[in-house]
């Protein structure tokens, strides 16, 4: 080969003679939040679970890398469907193995995942009126088993009245909670989990503490209140290291709904200030402490990404709707532009904005990168064409957020 033609080789392979080869592009990783509506135990046991089966044909269409699925029962003692003996918190694990893993289309390739699932509030007795109702609830009652088609198992006056005395509401310990979900060759930093499920709200400076507006008294009694838990599930911080040595923290939550909560509006005031608590973790307020004691937030050069079904809407004119305007719009944060579904999408739900999430027409699950993040491409799935005689995997849509490491 003349030098000419050698020279060419050297430039195109190697960018020049110098011996410094071409930098790999930055990897893409898609990371995904999906509220799948109410998965319980014996739902993932099955193999043929009608409604988990368009669900994984979903996350396998879409391929995350990471992927965190709200309301999926985290199995212990008291909730349906666990044995005595096994161990707690398998049922992630089940949703693998009994359905990501497998096919569910000739098209699709199974998923294997690592999975990450810790207790959450819901369902667990506080031992407390919280409710005001002038009883203490803390028997759960029998559960009626979900519907064999694989629709939501309908709740019962019985267990509301239970669920509106536990920390986080739910009929059953473990009952809404949250997974997970990592791409096998990712690395799961798991001594570096941190998780704030047992932090109490009134520790939080300025905390939106419920007040009964008939009488102008503090809704929760003082012992209440000391004992009373910030999150109606939990707050993770579950640090991942991509195969370039890059950490990215996923920050995971499910904040209670902002509605069935009478004259006080302690669900709209306990989900407002349950999305600060990102906001200050963000800017490492010295208040904050983990369950292991560990105190302060996330260090200010730190990537991540802020995801679940965070039940507020920022174009909302509620007055709690300020927490969910800071987050998205936080200096640290990537929170514009919005996901949205695609033309088609969006066509087969003309009636829903494009940003919205969630079937009844709101923007509640996110997915935010940190500002030193390049975000590629993002999106809301709907399903298209439309099948109005199918039953929905879920009344919410998966938001997936592609993004890679600046160089």
């Amino acid at each position: 080969m003349g030098m000419i033609g050698w020279g060419l080789v050297c430039l195109l392979v190697l960018g020049g003679c110098g011996g410094t080869e071409v930098s790999e592009p930055p990897e893409t990783v898609r990371v995904m939040t999906y509220n799948i509506e109410d998965v319980r135990t014996g739902d993932v046991k099955r193999r043929d679970h009608p409604r988990l089966q368009r669900a994984a044909t979903r996350i396998q269409a879409l391929s995350p890398d990471i992927l965190l699925v709200n309301e999926l029962t985290y199995d212990q003692p008291g909730a349906p469907g666990y044995e005595s003996g096994d161990p707690e918190g398998q049922n992630a694990q089940r949703f693998v193995e009994n359905y990501l893993s497998t096919p569910q289309g000739d098209t699709l390739e199974g998923r294997s995942y690592q999975t990450v699932m810790l207790p959450v509030n819901t369902g667990l007795p506080s031992g407390h009126d919280l409710n005001n109702d002038g009883q203490v609830v803390t028997e759960g009652p029998t559960v009626p088993h979900s519907p064999e088609d694989g629709s939501v198992a309908q709740q019962t006056a019985e267990g509301r009245a239970y669920g509106n005395d536990a920390w986080g509401f739910g009929t059953f310990p473990g009952q809404y909670g949250m997974a997970i979900f990592v791409r096998d060759d990712l690395d799961i930093l798991r001594d570096s989990i941190r998780t704030f499920r047992l932090f109490p709200w009134s520790q939080m400076p300025n905390a939106a503490q419920p007040i009964d507006s008939t009488s102008g008294e503090p809704w929760y009694t003082p012992d209440e209140w000391r004992a009373f838990r910030l999150s109606s599930k939990s707050h993770w911080d579950v640090p991942v290291r991509l195969p370039d040595g890059t950490v990215i923290h996923v920050l995971a939550s499910h904040p209670t709904p902002p509605a069935f909560d009478g004259v006080a509006q302690r669900n709209a005031r306990r989900n407002h200030d349950e999305i600060r608590f990102w906001v200050d973790y963000l800017r490492d307020a010295a208040y904050i402490e983990d369950d292991s004691s560990r105190g302060g937030g996330l260090f200010k050069d730190a990537s991540f990404v802020v995801m679940g079904d965070l039940n507020a809407d920022p174009d909302e004119g509620s007055l709690f709707r300020e927490a969910i305007r800071t987050l998205v719009g936080h200096e640290r944060v990537h929170g514009d532009p919005a996901p949205t579904a695609s033309p088609t999408g969006q066509a087969a739900f003309p009636s829903l904005d494009p940003d919205d999430t969630a079937r009844w027409g709101s923007r509640v699950d996110y997915v935010l990168p940190s500002a030193n993040l390049t975000i590629d491409t993002s999106g809301v799935w709907r399903p298209v064409p439309r099948d109005t005689t199918a039953l929905p995997a879920s009344d919410h849509f998966p938001v997936w957020v592609d993004v890679s490491v600046d160089s």
